[in-house]
């Protein structure tokens, strides 16, 4: 996408060149043209960058506005853009489970989240097993575990599919959700130390084959699984 935005500040050549480069340094962008005479700059972008992220890569006597586009849209459809597929996931799953339980007399609450955590985990696990490799070595950048023992990443991907078989089998719920809790609270640790920090890695809940950042999205999923299962395991108890 291409967007043209109001570029105060410039008073000559040298000015046009500096904000040139200090925004082709910005990820993501791939192409920028700069006038000083109508106070504008062209940026092309392989998706929408904020204009917070764009005032930061310059001095701050340049002062940048968008000028062809809703930056709140924009920012709001690149988002659904960046987490498509997740969201997706989550809709099919949260689909499936609500079917089972249309077919049921009633509302079953610890049914339904058995059976979405079951759907959860196999997904999630397909898609890291599709490259092994490349999750094990992208969990490594930021989980506290297999940062210490690589082997780690190799196993997690194994973990969450014995996982999703047991719920969907219902063997031993305490047991298969105490190991859930455990295992998710641990994988939690990096993931809100990433986000904290403001590490601009690649998340690998999806394993190699989408290219997620890490977020709050990682969080609320990762969150998820844990509240569901402590309901689920104080319930057993």
């Amino acid at each position: 996408m291409t967007h043209t935005y109001q570029l105060t500040g410039m008073t000559c050549s040298s000015c046009e060149d500096k904000v040139k480069k200090a925004l082709e340094l910005v990820d993501n962008v791939t192409h920028v043209s700069v006038s000083k005479d109508a106070d504008t700059a062209t940026v092309s972008m392989e998706k929408h960058i904020s204009l917070a992220e764009l005032q930061n890569a310059l001095e701050s006597k340049y002062q940048i506005s968008a000028i062809d586009h809703n930056e709140t849209i924009e920012q709001t459809r690149s988002w659904f853009e960046t987490y498509k597929p997740i969201l997706l996931i989550f809709f099919y799953i949260s689909l499936v489970t609500g079917l089972i339980q249309f077919t049921n007399h009633h509302f079953d609450f610890m049914q339904a989240m058995q059976h979405f955590m079951a759907g959860f985990f196999l997904v999630f696990s397909f898609f890291k097993m599709l490259n092994l490799k490349g999750f094990a070595e992208s969990y490594m950048m930021y989980d506290v575990l297999a940062r210490k023992i690589p082997v780690w990443g190799y196993l997690y991907a194994f973990i969450e599919l014995g996982l999703g078989i047991s719920y969907l089998l219902n063997f031993n719920p305490i047991f298969t959700n105490a190991v859930t809790f455990i295992v998710m609270s641990i994988s939690i640790i990096g993931v809100l130390q990433s986000v904290l920090n403001k590490q601009k890695i690649q998340c690998a809940c999806l394993g190699a084959v989408f290219n997620l950042p890490m977020s709050t999205v990682t969080i609320i999923e990762d969150g998820l699984m844990i509240a569901m299962s402590l309901i689920m395991l104080l319930t057993f108890l």
